[in-house]
């Protein structure tokens, strides 16, 4: 029994593999900021060590419901200082691998909340 109609109004995210995500069909290979209010910009880390604080206060300016950090091909946790500024601007912070946030995004999204997906894309290295 369907009991939400679905909201094709916002952005979803239509596909992922292995260091990419596919937003309203459109590829992307780096780390992403996607929005149920259109939000949609390049989020400066290439890898989760590289995080920082800074990254999570971008967050909190959108003033979101939800945050759904994908933390890679494995769910990673921030560290508590990364997600102060989301933690005083009153704002949730959910954590899993980038596969299963994307999925929840569009969970979410679809339900018409205002939510924001913060999808970490590491890249791919060879295997030697």
């Amino acid at each position: 029994m369907k009991l939400q109609p679905d909201k094709h109004d916002v952005q979803t995210v239509t596909g992922t593999g292995p260091g990419w995500v596919a937003i309203n069909g459109e590829r992307v290979d780096s780390s992403v900021v996607v929005g149920s209010r259109n939000e949609r910009f390049g989020w400066p880390c290439e890898d989760y060590d590289a995080l920082t604080a800074e990254h999570f206060a971008q967050l909190a300016a959108l003033n979101a419901e939800v945050v759904i950090f994908g933390s890679g091909e494995r769910i990673r946790f921030p560290r508590p200082a990364w997600i102060a500024p989301l933690i005083a601007a009153g704002t949730g912070v959910e954590t899993m691998d980038t596969a299963a946030a994307c999925r929840t995004y569009n969970i979410l999204a679809g339900e018409g909340r205002h939510v924001v997906a913060a999808l970490l894309l590491e890249a791919r290295t060879a295997i030697r």
